[in-house]
């Protein structure tokens, strides 16, 4: 599922709702969780699961297309862990 048909779901299940609130809505749901994550801090949706960040090592890699090796930098990667209860919804 894309944003905009997420948007589009609530739209339909909220139609007292307008467009322009929802997605709104939407946006300001994923900019706090992107300004938590970059905060170094954690989200957790109870009955969904948890976004953090992991960090990753410096590291040599390899470019696919010449073979040639590249540094590639220390980072950090946002990390999901599904929640009991999505785990259970998915191995139904």
């Amino acid at each position: 599922m894309i944003r905009s048909e997420l948007i589009q779901k609530l739209c339909d299940a909220n139609p007292t709702l307008a467009a322009h609130d929802v997605e709104g809505i939407v946006s300001t749901f994923f900019d706090e969780i992107s300004r938590r994550l970059a905060a170094n801090g954690r989200v957790e949706l109870r009955g969904f699961g948890a976004f953090s960040t992991r960090e990753r090592d410096a590291r040599v890699g390899r470019n696919p297309r010449t073979g040639e090796t590249v540094d590639v930098d220390a980072k950090r990667v946002p990390y999901f862990k599904p929640g009991k209860e999505m785990r259970a919804r998915l191995n139904v």
